[in-house]
């Protein structure tokens, strides 16, 4: 979480610099003030998360205080504190909005618990907000261009669209997302989220890759205070968090396997106990799980455990790279073109259709994300109205212009598999992925081709 900012507005000089001194051993960062004119000028020019209060100031008192700082600045929590600890002072200050309230004196100690618990609530409404950008991101792509303007208008990508939302209409079927990095995973995971009745719980994003196994049972099922060292305070794990919503999984492959047994258990139960508790708690969360690697090989490797892949793999769905579905790159060129240029402040008005010729022939071995993040750059150095070749500097030096060039194959070398499996992409799409026609198509056997999709992981 970022540094948390105290601003203290008492006309007691004293007890400004004694509780500055002891937040800022804390490790909080302290502003002061003593009058309520000197501390709005600060707000104009800082950012503040806590503000403690007094009631009694000069200029005016510490209700109208609370009332103008909750008006013009909604996010700051604020902590009252009075020389009368009277009733009818605490329902008001609460009424406008504090979150604590102090009699003076008080115990600095107390003061330090009560910051600990409004940073807690500052950490927890930031990520509400977070979710909440996500969902009305997701809300308005999967509404407004679902398999249109973000994923693309290709008979592979329709179809990916169509398996998202047949799984979504169940509630606690298992899927498992494959596809390389950058192919748009999460996107299809929190798209199948939010077609679900879930969509108005959380859902929870976790990188597998990026978890310690020290952590993972901390992380996944929550912890008491004080069932280990660190410990210091009830914390709830991800399964809690995303109770009744989804909790995604990603690169769900590099978990430890003995991490792995102990996800299958919860998976299987529906229940976690937090690490020094004794209470199981019940939960109700859809698993959906993603990895850019071939399973098959994980498997036999052995660093996915088959049971747990078999419990995850109900309902799979594969996302083919950008490559295997050039129809897309116009649409998802255009539609980053308009976004960016709208959120950049740039006026463009037309595309050089060399740019979206070489982009034809390029492979983008980064996929959605590196044709995205291409577009953000050129946007960022087009001067005009018009993109042009010149604003893709990394595109034309890995391309040139020919843009004709088939996946698979370079300068001096073939890659035979990449340019099979390319082609019995071209040929399921053409044939609507039906895949007696695409055989015949490709003037191999059925059995043939089934051989082959299960040595490319293409799943249909």
């Amino acid at each position: 979480m970022k540094e948390i900012r105290i601003l203290v507005l008492d006309d007691e000089k004293v007890f400004r610099d004694e509780i500055k001194e002891f937040l800022e051993n804390d490790g909080f960062t302290v502003l002061l003030s003593d009058r309520p004119s000197a501390a709005f000028e600060m707000l104009t020019q800082q950012e503040v998360d806590i503000m403690i209060l007094d009631i009694k100031l000069p200029e005016m008192d510490g209700f109208e205080v609370l009332r103008r700082v909750k008006e013009e600045y909604p996010d700051i929590e604020v902590i009252m504190i009075t020389g009368h600890g009277d009733m009818e002072a605490v329902i008001q200050a609460m009424r406008l909005g504090a979150v604590e309230f102090f009699p003076k004196p008080f115990r600095l100690l107390d003061m330090r618990a009560a910051i600990q618990r409004t940073k807690r609530y500052i950490t927890i409404s930031n990520q509400l907000k977070e979710i909440n950008q996500t969902y009305s991101l997701i809300s308005k792509e999967l509404i407004e261009s679902v398999g249109n303007e973000i994923l693309g208008t290709s008979p592979a990508i329709s179809h990916v669209v169509n398996l998202m939302g047949r799984v979504a209409k169940t509630e606690n079927t298992s899927v498992l997302i494959t596809g390389e990095s950058g192919a748009g995973k999460e996107l299809v995971a929190r798209g199948i989220h939010y077609l679900s009745n879930r969509k108005d719980s959380y859902f929870y994003a976790v990188n597998c890759s990026a978890i310690p196994e020290s952590l993972f049972e901390s992380e996944f099922f929550g912890h008491k205070k004080g069932s280990y060292t660190g410990a210091n305070e009830d914390k709830a794990g991800w399964f809690e968090v995303a109770n009744g919503g989804t909790l995604f999984l990603d690169e769900i492959v590099e978990m430890l396997p003995a991490m792995q047994s102990k996800l299958l258990r919860v998976l299987e139960e529906r229940k976690v106990r937090r690490i020094g508790s004794s209470v199981d708690i019940p939960v109700d969360v859809r698993i959906i799980a993603a990895t850019n690697q071939n399973v098959f090989t994980q498997l036999e490797t052995g660093k996915l455990r088959s049971d747990l892949y078999y419990r995850l793999n109900t309902f799979e769905i594969h996302i083919p790279p950008l490559r295997e579905r050039r129809e897309d790159i116009p649409v998802l060129l255009d539609y980053y073109v308009k976004f960016f240029a709208r959120k950049l402040g740039k006026r463009i008005s037309e595309i050089d259709p060399s740019v979206q010729r070489v982009m034809m022939g390029y492979n983008f071995p980064g996929n959605i994300r590196e044709l995205r993040n291409m577009v953000e750059r050129a946007i960022i150095l087009c001067d005009g109205s018009k993109l042009s070749l010149k604003n893709f500097p990394g595109l034309t030096s890995q391309t040139g212009e020919a843009g004709t060039q088939l996946p698979g194959i370079g300068d001096d070398v073939f890659d035979l598999d990449l340019i099979e499996k390319f082609v019995i992409m071209k040929a399921l799409e053409r044939t609507g992925y039906k895949k007696t026609e695409a055989a015949q198509l490709l003037n191999i056997t059925r059995q043939s081709l089934d051989r082959r999709l299960e040595k490319y992981s293409i799943n249909i």
